[in-house]
């Protein structure tokens, strides 16, 4: 006789949908703050195979272990849960038009509400790029900087003095949440040092919403984009990461964390792709976008 298994119903409904939203929480912080799965299981002192299971959304989930878990990632263990919270938007009707607008056309909203309204509005200082490594952020923004005459400036490199260390023995010695308290710190320092900058951030910045709202308000933001392919490409290059070139495994998780970082990058004031154009190209097109917020100082 063939067992007929029923679909969950009620309260095994509610909690099956819980961990479902629970474990795409933990994966899309995970990958915007670009960790791999060993690195949290190593931070958070869970094993591999739960997290893999919770962000599949099979795992029981265990409030002392998603603690552990938001502790590795520095977030609040609250932002792993479902809100609950009502919409922000406290104008009914603007809220209604929204809803009714594609995502296409959300982000030209979003982009002239901030042109119109944003305080930071003509008082940026300077340009920042943001994006993933292997983008160009580096070549470019030096190129950028050397033809307008004024600073580049890595902020991974001023929270590296900050910390007294590199970056990647920070995170692996004091976690995600003191690197993070740094990086911001680096930051307000960066604003205070520099009247005209151009600056390149770490790929992951945009996980930390102050971080990426101050950045935001100080600088002309630009998104230095490519296909993933070319990302990886490049990485490789840079860093001799040989064993990774053609990595099915290596290039799903970039794309993952590209689709994660997504929507936050383009909150950016404008976006550049540099796959399938050469520096010279894209050097052109940042040097005539830039000129109003790097040019006569």
């Amino acid at each position: 006789m063939t067992e007929t298994i029923n679909p969950p119903t009620g309260e095994d409904a509610g909690i099956e949908e819980l961990t479902e939203v629970v474990g795409s929480r933990v994966r899309s912080v995970r990958s915007r703050r670009g960790l791999t799965r060993k690195n949290l299981a190593f931070h958070s002192d869970v094993s591999e195979r739960y997290l893999a299971q919770l962000e599949r959304g099979t795992a029981n989930v265990s409030l002392s272990l998603l603690s552990r878990i938001a502790n590795a990632l520095g977030v609040r263990i609250g932002s792993l849960l479902p809100e609950q919270e009502e919409t922000c938007i406290k104008y009914p009707p603007l809220g209604e038009l929204i809803d009714t607008f594609t995502p296409e056309i959300q982000e030209k909203a979003f982009k002239l509400l901030r042109n119109a309204f944003s305080p930071g509005q003509g008082v940026y200082r300077g340009v920042a790029l943001i994006g993933m490594r292997g983008s160009g952020k580096s070549t470019l923004g030096e190129l950028l900087a050397k033809h307008f005459q004024v600073p580049f400036i890595r902020l991974q490199n001023v929270t590296s003095r900050l910390a007294g260390m590199d970056i990647g023995e920070l995170i692996s010695l004091t976690g995600q949440g003191n690197y993070r308290r740094l990086e911001l710190q680096a930051l307000q320092q960066t604003i205070t040092d520099y009247r005209h900058v151009v600056l390149e951030t770490g790929g992951s910045l945009i996980s930390e919403a102050e971080t990426f709202r101050m950045l935001r308000e100080h600088f002309y933001t630009i998104w230095v984009r490519a296909l993933p392919e070319d990302h990886m490409n490049r990485v490789i290059e840079q860093c001799d990461m040989r064993p990774m070139a053609g990595s099915q495994q290596a290039m799903d998780d970039l794309k993952l964390i590209l689709d994660e970082r997504e929507a936050d990058y383009r909150l950016a004031n404008f976006e550049i792709m540099t796959s399938g154009q050469t520096i010279e190209q894209s050097l052109e097109v940042l040097i005539q976008q830039c000129a109003p917020y790097l040019q006569g100082n």
